[in-house]
């Protein structure tokens, strides 16, 4: 983390001025909604505590169904200047490791105060829309509320039960009417998810990895699959963000916008859907590339997981853009919208934090808090540092990987090429998920493709995993040049190891960014252990 920036402690005043805050904001005052009687329920990790949104649906006045997230509004409590704003600002998000979190915000707050904590009366930004059957938004308002968590639940037994496949959650069984309220949230998730992908949105499906320890010593890599719980968080989040958004224009004020731009590598995707044997437009398109992917996700769903990888790989890094009024908007290439921003996860994430105050200085018609000078700004050193703090993440999860391979050295695996530049070339290993460096005949290989790799080494503590591509015929290797005349001769240490100036563009090796999904890996002792959204 120093190496990257970012800072791994809190300083003393932040920490004293943590301690100093004698309760969570009044859930009361000018404008507040008391909406503490609706069936308000959390769904997050097994062990997370940091909850920063609850969701609830309600029959709506005219047609269609009316869904309200709530957001946790920990602006009540950090304010700009101070000293737990300055550590949040250094580093503008959480970082998760396997072995530990690193919370943007002390546990004190980001787990207690500002949380939404099951029984907890709580002060909120409610986001509040209404969607017909076909998942059109027909209205949309913002407000803060007074909201109190009904129930604690889980991806993991929700899931599987809006799925069919597993029982019902003791914590949904204890709340009358709360199992029925959330078969209503997954029918209007589940229409806002088909009306995305009609207008482009990709359905991509990634594996997210998590460590399993046994004590200090790493057992595990257990892979983490979507499910209906998950895709209900994700679309409602999808939608409160473009409401923000859209609020924050209505009323004139700047937006810290959440953008993916074009591809950077449409012609390998166009390459990779051709090998295929789909024909995609030679200029990007993404109502194209979902039907392309909407296809090959029922051809081969074994096999999806490995090309929603290679596109994600090559959709390119998402940024955080400051747009003011009157100026054209960067809309979000993977997602097919153009107002969207990041606002609902405040306890993890600086930009949610600002998006936040700028909110509530609309809402009550006050000035804008920043210049824009400062919001452009804001926005550069949020994506340098989210990018730092992922690639801290990758290289420690690296480790744990190369702990797990460090008894099957020699060992040869399947695996798909991950990034590959004048940098390096970078694979994953599918059994167990773990992505290296291939050493040894990279020549020619691209994103997309499918490797037979050797295992050469691994060094744990710098997170490096060193593969070697083979054939039918055994391990491929490149004729090494010969350096010119007069060129001294280089010392290497044992084992010999390349330096790594960082992975290539599209790679989520170190210096590298994953487009929209990451792993997370929880610990039980630390907050909230989940993936950025997109």
């Amino acid at each position: 983390m120093l190496e990257q920036g970012l800072e791994p402690e809190f300083s003393p005043e932040a920490t004293a001025e943590a301690q100093g805050i004698p309760g969570p904001a009044a859930p009361n005052g000018d404008g507040v909604r008391d909406l503490r009687s609706l069936l308000w329920c959390s769904i997050d990790n097994d062990d997370s505590r940091d909850l920063d949104q609850l969701t609830v649906a309600a029959p709506s006045s005219d047609r269609g169904t009316t869904v309200l997230v709530a957001v946790a509004q920990v602006c009540a409590l950090v304010s700009p200047g101070s000293a737990l704003d300055e550590h949040a600002g250094a580093n503008t998000t959480s970082v998760y490791t396997p072995a530990k979190v690193f919370p943007m915000l002390p546990e004190r707050l980001s787990t207690d105060l500002t949380s939404l904590s099951e029984g907890e009366d709580r002060l909120a930004m409610a986001v509040e829309f209404t969607i017909d059957d076909e998942g059109a938004l027909l209205r949309s308002e913002v407000y803060p509320a007074a909201v109190r968590n009904k129930a604690k639940l889980a991806y993991s037994g929700v899931g599987p039960w809006l799925e069919g496949e597993g029982p019902e959650p003791a914590a949904l069984a204890g709340v009358p009417g709360l199992a029925e309220n959330l078969k209503t949230q997954d029918r209007v998730a589940q229409a806002l998810k088909s009306r995305r992908s009609e207008e482009g949105a990709l359905e991509l499906e990634t594996i997210d990895v998590r460590a399993e320890f046994d004590g200090d010593r790493v057992a595990a890599l257990i892979p983490e699959r979507r499910n209906r719980a998950r895709e209900l968080i994700e679309d409602f989040m999808i939608a409160a963000n473009g409401t923000i958004a859209r609020t924050l224009s209505g009323r004139h004020f700047p937006v810290i916008r959440r953008v993916v731009r074009t591809p950077e590598r449409w012609s390998r995707i166009v390459e990779i859907a051709q090998a295929l044997g789909e024909p995609l437009p030679s200029q990007p398109d993404p109502r194209a590339l979902n039907q392309f992917l909407l296809k090959r996700q029922k051809a081969d769903p074994v096999r999806f997981h490995d090309l929603s990888l290679s596109i994600i790989k090559l959709l390119g890094r998402g940024e955080y853009v400051a747009s003011f009024p009157g100026e054209s908007v960067i809309g979000h290439f993977g997602l097919a919208v153009t107002q969207y921003t990041h606002s609902t996860a405040p306890n993890r994430r600086y930009p949610d934090l600002i998006t936040q105050r700028l909110l509530r200085a609309a809402l009550s018609d006050a000035g804008v808090p920043y210049r824009p000078d400062q919001l452009k700004a804001l926005a550069i050193h949020c994506t340098q540092k989210e990018d730092a703090a992922q690639k801290v993440e990758r290289i420690v999860q690296k480790s744990a990987a190369a702990c797990l391979l460090s008894t099957r050295i020699g060992e040869i695996f399947e695996g798909i090429v991950t990034g590959a530049s004048e940098k390096g070339t970078w694979a994953r290993i599918l059994n167990p998920h773990a992505e290296g460096r291939v050493e040894r005949g990279a020549s020619g290989l691209d994103v997309g493709d499918r490797v037979r790799l050797k295992l050469l080494r691994t060094d744990p503590e710098r997170g490096f995993i060193d593969f070697a591509r083979v054939d039918g015929g055994g391990e491929v290797r490149e004729p090494r040049a010969r350096p010119p005349r007069g060129t001294p001769p280089v010392r290497r240490p044992a084992p010999p190891r390349r330096s790594r100036p960082g992975a290539p563009r599209g790679s989520s090796g170190a210096g590298s960014r994953v487009g929209t999904r990451r792993p997370r890996t929880p610990r039980p002792s630390g907050p909230r252990r989940s993936k950025r959204s997109r």
